[in-house]
This record gives structure tokens, sequence and C-alpha cells, in this order.
């Protein structure tokens, strides 16, 4: 059963269907899945339930039918994140988020290497004295690995996009900034047939609108070979960028500037120079993101991200498979009646799919990893369903996703009982910018959406914000980042 924690996996033609949820009972993300040389999964992400810190890394390690083999936290004292995971050539892991427990500045891009259990071989931070962020990471031809985020420590503009090459132990043999005068993030790299690499992100430094698509073509060596932007009058994000069969790029995000609704899930097809192709947009008269986008064996596309236009919930889940020219073949949404959030999607080697993300409708905590094995059609048959959805044991305040984010930012609260709450949002120096929600607040899961304006409704600047929470005599605080 699912405990609220499982669904009874079922096999059809070969492939095998579930869904389950993994963590405590505090707040547990998951970023990343990928399935492993054993027909199993590694998923990554973050917790709040489990391990030393603040919040911690957190991989989980399943079998074929999605039942634990084994989970780890990572980190310090303070507060540490994981983003993404590969399993490397040797059958272990690489992972890379953030850290405030380690490294020499506000926060460090934060690398761990693992052994096929979990165990730590060696974790390095890098970064200068201020922040400095890790987004997705994957192992080289060479052995060594390559890692894409965020820095304000080094660059030409207030944040700039961060490249490290480093060697097989995690040590830097080279690294890299990309941008302009504002600011730049990047979300994806990946090695390339050529030996380069290729980036996407955002910018605010150069295109068209608020903030653009950023896609950049390196050399082996970091060099820039050619940068492209995209999107219109808005903003447009890229989360994801993958080399196509036929040498060019697909990058999967969201777009403000097109579309049906308040923001939509954006395609966009590139050929070998980052000329545009062709670009589509999903979803409905609300909101609807796109987090991942992966080629599939038949040429077309897998998309799964979050919307608000369908299906059961507050938001849900959103799975999209496309033809090769981007045309819909198929939508999924998947979720209960409270929030549930795709967050990354592989096709499987028994032509299935693998989503990773979170959930607030099902599980034991706030909010819980949430893994769903599709079959090829996106379906998922289970025997058994959710009961009732459980009140949280004490109240907890989620972290602001998304986090760094532009236009608006969602925040997430649970409360075990009706309690006066206090939510507002501190500048750095700790002014109060704005309040969200003050008063008594019934139990269950909350969201409020804060979209970077004060007090008097202007809008602020960028920079590092605090959002705190106050009830039942205790306080939570979480940090977040505003890029415009």
């Amino acid at each position: 059963m699912i405990g609220i924690a499982c669904l009874v996996p079922l096999c059809a033609m070969g492939q095998i269907m579930f869904e389950r949820t993994y963590g405590g009972p505090d707040g547990d993300w998951a970023y990343r899945a990928e399935e492993t040389s054993d027909g199993g999964y590694i998923i990554a992400g973050l917790t709040w339930s489990y391990g030393p810190g603040a919040e911690d890394v957190y991989l989980i390690k399943t079998d074929s039918a999605g039942d634990t083999v084994w989970t780890r936290g990572y980190g310090g004292p303070a507060g540490d994140w994981g983003w993404s995971v590969e399993q490397t050539s040797d059958g272990g892991y690489i992972i890379t988020g953030l850290t405030w427990s380690f490294g020499a500045g506000a926060e460090d891009l934060y690398l761990i290497k693992t052994d096929s259990g979990g165990d730590t071989v060696w974790t390095r931070a890098h970064g200068g004295p201020d922040g400095d962020w890790g987004y997705s990471v994957e192992e080289t031809n060479d052995g060594g690995y390559i890692v894409a985020g965020g820095t304000w420590s080094f660059g030409a503009g207030a944040e700039d996009v961060y490249l490290i090459k480093t060697d097989s132990g995690g040590d830097t043999v080279w690294t890299r900034t990309y941008g302009g005068a504002a600011g730049d993030w990047a979300y994806w790299v990946e090695e390339t047939s050529d030996g380069g690499y290729i980036i996407t992100g955002l910018t605010w430094s150069y295109g068209a609108g608020a903030e653009d698509v950023y896609l950049i073509k390196t050399d082996d060596v970091g060099d820039t070979m050619w940068t492209r932007t995209y999107g219109g009058a808005a903003g447009d994000w890229g989360w994801l960028v993958e080399e196509t069969s036929d040498g060019g790029y697909i990058i999967g995000g969201l777009t403000w500037s097109y579309g049906a609704g308040a923001e939509d899930v954006y395609l966009i097809k590139t050929d070998d120079v980052g000329d545009t192709v062709w670009t589509r947009t999903y979803g409905g008269a609300a909101g609807d993101w796109g987090y991942w986008v992966e080629q599939t064996s038949d040429g077309g596309y897998i998309i799964t991200g979050l919307t608000w236009s369908f299906g059961a919930g507050a938001e849900d889940i959103y799975l999209i498979k496309t033809d090769g020219f981007g045309h819909t073949v198929w939508t999924r949404t998947y979720g209960g009646a409270a929030g549930d959030w795709g967050w990354s999607v592989e096709e499987t080697s028994d032509g299935g799919y693998i989503i990773a993300g979170l959930t607030w409708s099902y599980g034991a905590g706030a909010e819980d990893v949430y893994l769903i094995k599709t079959d090829a059609n996106g379906l998922v048959q289970v025997t058994e369903g959710p009961q009732e959805i459980p009140r949280p044991a004490s109240w907890h305040l989620g972290q602001n996703h998304p986090n760094p984010f532009g236009a608006a930012t969602t925040i997430t609260y649970a409360l075990p009982d009706p309690q006066p709450v206090a939510l507002a949002i501190y500048d750095i120096r700790g002014a109060r910018v704005r309040n969200l929600v003050s008063g008594t607040v019934s139990p269950g899961q909350h969201q409020v959406v804060w979209d970077g304006r004060d007090g008097r409704g202007q809008s602020v600047a960028s920079g590092i914000y605090f959002c705190s929470m106050e009830a039942g005599g205790l306080r939570e605080t979480r940090r977040m980042v505003l890029l415009r």
C-alpha cells in the first residue's frame, strides 16, 4: 500500500509501473532520478527530515520496483542541497548542489563522489568569497567531471554562469564564467559529440526580454564558440539542453512571452549552431512549467514539469510526449488534491518513463520525494489509491521554489492544527520587506506566492532575501535568491 508511501507495482507487457513516496516527518524533495545499471533507480535531492544539518543532500537507491535499497544524507551542521546525480563509470555516483556547511564563501558549489553503496569517496567545495551554486554535473569522456551553475564570486556581472572542469578526484582543471553586466545563470551542461560543452540557463544581460533563454557552446577547454538567446518581451527560462541525434539541440524550459497561459512550457529545437529550427509551447489558461526534456528512442521528446491548468490538485505533475517536430502525442497529469511537481523524466530501458519530483498530496511529511514509473504511454495502473491525506506532525516551512527566481516564487508551509502564523520577507539587512501571512491559519498544507514586490507594491532589487515564519512560539527561516 502507499502508507501513504507507495502504490503496488504492476507489470504490463514487461513494463513495471508504480508510484512511491520517500521521506520523513518534515520536508524531502527530489530533483533528479535516473535508471542505474542494475535496473533500479538513483534519486537525488534534499531532506529536512534526516541528516546533521538544517537540510542535507538526500540520495536514495531503489530497486526496479521502487523499493528502497539504501538512503544516504550528506552535509554538515548548516544547509546542504543536492541538485543533480549521475551514475559514474565505476558504478558509483557523482552529485552536485550547494553547501552552506563547507567551503570559502557564503555558500559554495558542492561536489560529492560516492561508491556504489552511497558511501563517500570524496567531497569538494568550489567557489569564492560570495555565493556559488552547482546545478548540473556529468562525467566526461576523460574520467573527470563538468559542473555548471551560477557564481556571485567571479565574472563580469551581478551573477554569472559558472563552469568548472575537474579531474577524476574532483580537483579543478579549469573554470570559466560567462555573461554580461547584469545576471546570468546556468541550469544544465552536457558534453557534446565534438568534445566541447553545451550549456543552458537564463540571461538578464542579453536578449529581447526581461530575461531570456541562454545557450552557450564551448570547446573542450570552455572557450566560447557561440552564444544564443531565445524569447520574447517578457521572461523566458531554459532549464535543460540535450544534443539531439541530428547534431542539433533541444532546450526545455518555460515562457512568459508566448503561449496560452500566464506561463507555458517552452520547447526550442535548434540546429548545430544554435539557430532556431522550431519552437513550441504547451499548456492551458493558467500556468504550466517545463523543467526537463529528453529525446526518446522514437525520435520524439518527453517533457516534465508542473501544471496549474490541468489535473486534480493545486498543481500537478505534467508529462508531455511529442513527436520529432514537437507536436503533442499525448499528455498526462499525476498527483492528488494538494500540490505535486515533476522535476526530471527519463525514458527507461523497458520503454516506459521514470519521473522524479515532490508531493504535498501523499507521503509522511510536509512534502515528500515522489517517484513515478509509467509505461510507454505514460500510464500508471494501480490497485490501491491513497487514503486520507495526513496532517503533518509539526509545523514546517518549506524552501521556496523556484530558487533562484525571477518573476515570482512559491512558498510552502504546513500546520498540524489551527494556529496564528506570521510569515514575512526580509532583506539581507534584516529589514522587513513584505508581510505575506498574518493571522490564524487552518491545519494542512499551504502555499503563498511572493511576486518580488514590497509592501507598497514596488519591485525590489535582485539579491538575497529571507522568508521567516513564526508559529507556536518558534521561528523557521529560508534563504531566497531573487534574480531580475
